[in-house]
């Protein structure tokens, strides 16, 4: 941790959750970073972020009262459902029939999964054609007999309708008709509000943020409780999204699945800010894993292919991320030098020999090898001149093996160097123009000379960039629209009009929001010449409205 002395005004407080150490920093209104942390992450996850959070407050002194901001990346949707912990029972419309009966909602689940989260489905009148022809009219009471006749408690309501992002009432009637059946305070998910155009995905996407709506009260509520106790009750709170942009806390407590994905989208947003690049590859090194991604124009760049989650196929936006097994905690087989798969994870600092443990990792291979102590020494280190520790540098550890072991470690590592090479080369797609940038507290386990980028980028900071991406992020809303080619300019025009609106509901300044990427793709098989046409807005944070959310309300 560190400190110094900055000029009054508002302060930003970012925290990350990662699977090994839950990072925070804050950052004064030029955005140096004054204050950082890394503590463990607990197993019930809001401990981690509590004494992150206590720590960089306690660094600030008398400052803390400056603090304005909150803003934090977190893995407790992805954790809930991978782990299948805390799930809400969800009714699930789909509007489509006749068209839409051959694949039930929830078809390709993980069967233990489905078990846990569906309280009924039904396929119902209604849904639209791509020109917007309905495909058959809504019909309120066959969706009213549904609702009635559900058997067995209900947390919470999905619904999706074909072609619904581009046609979004009968979704809207819906809603209505659900809260007046079941009660206002029931969740409603409404697909068009969650994924892309691709019904089956974007009803998963619906489906699984339905289901966490409970988790989102909890961790909320804690985070609310958190800042509270820490006296900070004049801070905005805010949550991270999956495309490196903010949602305000109400915005992500209705939507709690955009969370999915905010720690790669924080660590490529932070890298590109630490280390001045705009266009790279990022590599974040943590404790069980590497993760590397592209940043395209300061943002990450995007997945155009479904994702799936804990064995679900969705399509809402998720960063272009590629994952391998090599982290600080990698376990490594003394006798052999077998890589992984599996990780220490946060008891790193307990298990590994490098700190007294009996369990060989990659820390520990770099340290016997002396990567850990002089990887980065000639590297470049970004944007701000390197007074402190960069990515990837390590204090003077040691560690004692005998000879077969310290064969084994040299072999492992040798291992993890082919296999961040031969990832670079994936995300790049064989161009050698772009510098790849070191972020993460593993970072020393890249070398400086690895082949595939243009040069090594280690800025200063950037084992905590992560929380540096959630602080400095900026708030964003993305919008679908589908029209003929005659209709192009009308098209983009509305889902800009939309996107910077949902920015504005997700916390932006709307005075100072603004369209940042706009993608046209022609849609096949239609008896029209059609484009589908996605705009993404963004803008800095709002300084004024509630603790909790703006002013403005979501159209």
């Amino acid at each position: 941790m560190s400190t110094a002395p900055t000029p009054p005004g508002d302060l930003s407080l970012g925290v990350d959750v990662g699977g090994t150490n839950t990072d925070a920093v804050v950052l004064d209104p030029s955005d140096t970073v004054i204050a950082r942390t890394k503590q463990p992450t607990t197993d019930d996850v809001t401990g981690g972020i509590r004494a992150a959070i206590a720590a960089v407050l306690a660094d600030l002194g008398e400052r803390r009262t400056d603090v304005r901001r909150v803003m934090m990346g977190t893995t407790h949707a992805t954790n809930a459902i991978v782990g299948r912990r805390g799930l809400g029972r969800v009714a699930v419309l789909r509007l489509g029939a006749p068209a839409a009966t051959g694949f039930p909602p929830l078809t390709g689940w993980p069967q233990d999964l489905r078990d846990s989260v569906l309280a009924g489905a039904a396929v119902l009148p209604g849904g639209h054609m791509v020109d917007g022809m309905p495909i058959s009219r809504l019909d309120p009471r066959a969706v009213e007999d549904f609702l009635d006749g559900l058997d067995g408690p209900v947390d919470a309501v999905a619904v999706c309708g074909i072609f619904s992002p581009s046609f979004p009432e009968q979704e809207a009637q819906v809603e209505e008709i659900v809260r007046a059946r079941l009660g206002r305070d029931i969740p409603v998910s409404l697909s068009q509000d969650i994924g892309a155009i691709g019904l089956l995905e974007r009803e998963n996407a619906t489906v699984l943020n339905a289901s966490l709506h409970g988790i989102a009260r909890t961790v909320t509520d804690a985070l609310r409780t958190v800042v509270r106790e820490e006296g900070l009750t004049d801070a905005a709170v805010y949550f991270a999204q999956n495309d490196g942009t903010l949602m305000a806390l109400d915005f992500a407590a209705r939507h709690p699945v955009l969370t999915i994905g905010s720690g790669p989208a924080n660590s490529i947003r932070g890298a590109a800010f630490l280390s001045g690049a705009q266009n790279a590859i990022v590599v974040d090194v943590g404790g069980t894993t590497s993760d590397l991604g592209v940043v395209v124009g300061g943002f990450p760049r995007e997945s155009t292919l479904p994702r799936e989650i804990g064995g679900v196929r969705t399509n809402f936006r998720m960063p272009d991320i590629l994952s391998i097994g090599v982290g600080g905690g990698t376990r490594v087989d003394p006798a052999t030098g077998r890589l992984g798969p599996d990780s220490v994870g946060h008891r790193l600092h307990t298990l590994a020999l490098a700190f007294g443990g009996d369990t060989a990792t990659l820390t520990d291979a770099a340290v016997h090898t002396g990567a850990a102590l002089h990887t980065g020494r000639t590297a470049h280190t970004g944007r701000t001149a390197h007074t402190g520790r960069a990515a990837g540098t390590a204090p003077d550890w040691s560690v004692r093996v005998d000879q077969d072991t310290g064969a084994a470690l040299e072999k492992a590592l040798d291992r993890a160097h082919e296999w961040l090479q031969e990832s670079v080369e994936r995300l790049s797609h064989g161009k050698a123009d772009q510098p790849l940038v070191v972020v993460g507290g593993g970072g020393f386990l890249v070398p400086d000379d690895l082949p595939g980028a243009a040069g090594i980028l280690r800025p200063e900071h950037g084992d905590v960039a992560n929380a540096v991406g959630a602080a400095m992020s900026l708030a964003g809303g993305r919008a679908q629209e589908i029209g003929t080619y005659e209709e192009r300019d009308e098209a983009i025009a509305k889902a800009s009009q939309v996107a910077m609106e949902r920015a504005i509901d997700a916390g932006a300044d709307p005075l100072r929001v603004e369209v940042v990427d706009i993608l046209e793709t022609p849609v096949s098989y239609s008896t029209q010449q059609t484009i589908r046409v996605s705009v993404k807005a963004a803008g800095p944070l709002a300084r004024f409205g509630s603790r909790d959310s703006p002013t403005t309300t979501s159209p």
